[in-house]
């Protein structure tokens, strides 16, 4: 769907407001997430790394806005 996409940098635009939370802000956070558990499963020595509070946040508020 988005392959030519920097996930990263979309979301850190999403966060510092260079540009709007949308689709493709929530489509990426999904596969930096998906990205993460990979790397979860790999190396247990990283188990404990996740998303900033920031971006835990704004996946709060997409399931906010889901439920609404």
């Amino acid at each position: 769907m988005y392959k030519d996409i920097d996930h990263c940098k979309v979301v850190m635009e999403s966060l510092s407001g260079q540009r709007p939370s949308d689709e493709q802000t929530f489509a990426s956070i999904d596969t930096l997430s998906d990205r993460l558990h990979t790397i979860h499963k790999m190396h247990r020595r990283l188990v404990d790394v996740e998303f900033s509070p920031q971006v835990q946040a704004l996946v709060e508020q997409e399931t906010i806005l889901a439920i609404s």
